[in-house]
């Protein structure tokens, strides 16, 4: 006779064997009671443009740092047409200290999309979603299943994480074949349509990774779906390509300083862009930095040194004078703006 349990792993291998709608109502009743309260999370139907808000912030940032940002961001931006009626200065003010500046383009971008191409309106459909500028595959899901209903998958790092420690999958997860073969999986287990569901479902996936099937120690004791899970050493899966070696990189920034105005240049190409930064040397500085500090860019490690400058004759097109008053509200990456903070505490200490 088949165990429970075998016939649950085989279920998943294959997922025809009739028993998803028990793996599903298992997961859904441990969300239900034990999911975060966050606040973009609302009774179904959840709001699109909330859901596109927060789905762009929780890239690469850590929902305790995202939860205060999205308060502050609906207060000041409540609706697509808001944000889309907003400067892009404001915008990028707003956005300040989350990092990765493309998203708070992207998210500006589609708003714009919206208002201009559909009135405001969401579409629905993951197809339509994704012709929106900014808006890749993850999101344009994330939006159709929390906001919609739809039965799709937004794969991130902890359906990725679920899936390949249910399914025992011993292949590289973020190589072609290896996603591919776990977002399959993923798209397998969706309920149907008709059936409903997916929304939570899908939400109970991802909080299932972040809270229980974590990357390190998961709490294999606690978790609602254990029975369905193949893998015998969770802790190891998923399998990765090797990392690429850090690389290490200088910056060097100038302080230029006159009659109580600090100089600042505004970036202009793809990294930072519409940022206002500390002034680019054009040649290596050497000797003690006035300030000093490392920060991180995708696989660099940046040390960010920042020397007495020159006043220039004649300012650039992208360089300006700002006050006291105005750097407060220039929009800045947040090394540039410790950078300035240290300078200035120095310069009045």
């Amino acid at each position: 006779m088949t165990s429970p349990i075998k016939h649950h792993r085989d279920a998943l291998a294959n997922p025809f064997l009739g028993c998803l709608r028990e793996f599903r109502s298992a997961l859904a009743d441990w969300f239900l009671e034990n999911g975060r309260d966050l606040p973009w999370r609302t009774e179904p139907p959840r709001d699109p443009y909330g859901v596109l808000v927060s789905e762009m912030m929780l890239q690469q940032t850590q929902v305790a740092t995202v939860i205060a940002y999205f308060r502050r961001w609906m207060e000041r931006f409540p609706d697509v047409r808001a944000l889309a009626a907003a400067p892009e200065n404001d915008v990028l003010h707003a956005w300040q200290g989350l990092g990765y500046y493309s998203r708070a383009r992207n998210l500006h971008a589609a708003a714009r999309a919206l208002v201009r191409e559909n009135g405001g309106v969401f579409p629905r459909e993951v197809e339509a979603l994704r012709a929106l500028p900014g808006i890749g595959p993850y999101t344009a899901a994330a939006i159709a299943t929390f906001a919609f209903d739809e039965p799709v998958p937004p794969v991130d790092a902890n359906i990725i994480r679920v899936t390949a420690r249910l399914l025992d999958f011993r292949k590289p997860a973020d190589d072609a074949a290896g996603g591919l073969a776990l977002r399959s999986a993923a798209q397998a287990w969706q309920p149907c349509l008709e059936e409903g569901g997916a929304g939570l479902f899908n939400e109970a996936l991802m909080e299932l990774g972040a809270l229980v099937c974590t990357p390190r120690a998961p709490r294999c004791h606690d978790c609602p779906v254990r029975l369905f899970c193949q893998a015998e050493e969770p802790e190891t899966l998923p399998l990765k390509r090797p990392r690429p070696k850090t690389v290490e990189m200088e910056e060097h920034c100038g302080w230029i300083v006159q009659e109580g105005r600090v100089l600042l240049e505004q970036q202009t190409g793809k990294r930072w862009r519409g940022l206002w930064r500390l002034p680019l040397l054009t040649e290596p500085h050497s000797g003690q930095p006035l300030a000093s500090l490392y920060y991180p860019f995708t696989h660099h490690r940046v040390h960010l040194c920042v020397f007495p400058g020159t006043t220039p004759l004649f300012l650039a097109e992208n360089q300006r004078w700002f006050t006291l008053a105005e750097l407060e509200a220039a929009p800045m990456p947040a090394p540039h703006r410790r950078a300035l903070q240290k300078l200035l505490a120095e310069d009045n200490g």
